[in-house]
């Protein structure tokens, strides 16, 4: 099953059952290797030496995403409410788009929500729809790749 995500005027809303459990998906969300793994979807790379965060109310995380043709761009977001494993809340501080990211226990593994407001109007577009559906599935991917095997360390 694929994301599927949808545009309400100036809200962003995609959703994503994931086969993996909701501490997985909070550490792929909250550590700099897990947002590396997933965050460029299929549309750009993300170094993981490039990921800063500092997971509390008010602290900043950033990350350099790499298109095909080279071409990076610095995002920075900071980070407004934070509820361990459940939900992150974060503001873009340039446009001021606000994305709060729901991790829902669902019977075998996640349901997931990611709902960006105050979208700013470059980002109303077939495109950051498609963009954000990638993120989320090159999340999956990456959940079911990483997939801890009985009997092996992952430490």
């Amino acid at each position: 099953m694929n994301a599927r995500a949808e545009l309400h005027g100036g809200e962003l809303i995609a959703r994503r059952h994931l086969r993996a459990s909701p501490e997985r998906v909070w550490t792929a969300f909250t550590s700099p290797g897990g947002i590396a793994a997933f965050w460029g979807g299929s549309h750009a790379t993300v170094p993981p030496e490039s990921v800063a965060l500092d997971l509390r109310p008010g602290g900043e995380f950033a990350l350099d995403t790499r298109a095909p043709g080279g071409a990076s761009r610095r995002l920075r977001f900071v980070y407004v409410s934070i509820t361990a494993p459940h939900e992150l809340v974060f503001d873009e501080p340039v446009t001021g788009l606000r994305t709060t990211v729901t991790i829902q226990p669902a019977a075998d593994g996640t349901d997931l929500t990611v709902h960006q407001r105050r979208l700013p109007p470059e980002l109303r577009s077939a495109q950051a729809v498609d963009g954000l559906a990638s993120i989320l599935d090159a999340l999956a991917a990456h959940l079911e790749h990483d997939e801890p095997t009985p009997g092996r360390s992952t430490t």
